[in-house]
């Protein structure tokens, strides 16, 4: 089950650049309209979930909330302007491969997570597999006419690919890194088994999004006018549809079991949602060669998925 919950996130993530996509919109529309949807998400729950269980709320869990919710702002923005050039099926696995093993390092190395040489084996094996499946999707095919113009304009897509990247893996390792060097009380971090602190973030959180998402549009794209249009909350409902990723990928990093570098590993595996939903639903033309290579890149990337959700497991074996 908990495996399963750690899956959510990647079935949620991975399918908003196709929502996105769908309810149109600039850059700036589509963040903005996602922060909002995460914001009334993030009322909800705590009105809903943070206040019935009298789950601490002080200023150092807003403090968190609001770093995590900004730094989250700047990979989802960034992502949707590399979206705008390279395309769903190539920007997403682009983009959650770095995440993966940005993330999953972060967690083993500076929180700790990966204690034994074995444990770092299996997962950097696990890391490995995932991103040759993810390499593997997104090949474009050499023999496709206009290739490089394509190039050209892939390449104008890395640069805010790779402040996405940062944006995410600083949102990722914010609510553990940061509980640490603002000392948050270790009743705090260990009640109901780590869930309180993780769930008291998320309000917060939503509302350092909507900051972060006002930062972006005036300081970044400029896209100023028509900020409010029918796209933008359109785009709210990727906000819930984000939200509910990210509540189940909170609760397992709280999970012992699994923890950061798990967790945030598992919940990347959107590229693969995201590589059939740009072929399927938005009709992103792929040769039969580059179907080939997407079909493979998924199974292994599946193999390295269940690598990386069974360490304890493989690294007895190594």
């Amino acid at each position: 089950m908990a495996i399963l919950l750690a899956l959510v996130p990647s079935l949620c993530w991975g399918s908003i650049g196709l929502f996105s996509t769908k309810f149109g919109g600039n850059s700036s529309q589509q963040t903005l309209g996602l922060t909002f949807g995460g914001l009334i998400f993030g009322i909800l729950t705590y009105f809903m979930w943070v206040l019935p269980h009298n789950y601490v709320m002080n200023s150092k869990i807003i403090l968190i909330g609001l770093i995590s919710g900004i730094l989250w702002t700047v990979g989802q923005g960034f992502q949707f302007v590399a979206i705008k050039s390279m395309g769903v099926s190539r920007a997403v696995p682009l983009s959650m491969t770095s995440q993966i093993v940005g993330n999953a390092l972060l967690g083993a190395s500076i929180l700790g997570e990966w204690q034994d040489a074995q444990t770092w084996i299996t997962g950097i094996i696990g890391i490995i597999l995932i991103v040759i499946g993810a390499v593997w999707i997104q090949t474009e095919d050499k023999d496709k006419k206009g290739e490089d113009d394509k190039k050209k304009k892939s390449l104008s897509g890395y640069v805010p690919l790779t402040f996405s990247t940062l944006g995410f893996m600083g949102y990722f390792i914010a609510p553990k890194l940061l509980q640490r060097w603002l000392h948050v009380s270790d009743a705090i971090i260990n009640a109901d088994h780590g869930v309180q602190y993780m769930i008291s973030i998320i309000f917060p959180q939503s509302i350092g999004m909507v900051i972060g998402g006002f930062l972006f549009v005036y300081l970044i794209t400029h896209e100023t006018k028509n900020m409010f249009n029918l796209s933008t909350w359109k785009n709210s409902i990727t906000g819930f549809i984000w939200a509910i990723g990210n509540v189940a990928m909170f609760i397992s990093i709280a999970n012992p079991n699994l923890g950061q570098a798990v967790s945030s590993t598992l919940s990347s595996l959107g590229f693969i949602v995201g590589a059939f939903g740009g072929i399927f639903i938005l009709h992103e033309t792929k040769t039969s060669h580059q179907m080939k290579l997407i079909t493979a890149g998924t199974l292994i990337a599946v193999l390295g998925a269940v690598v990386m959700s069974n360490l304890s497991f493989f690294a007895q074996i190594i």
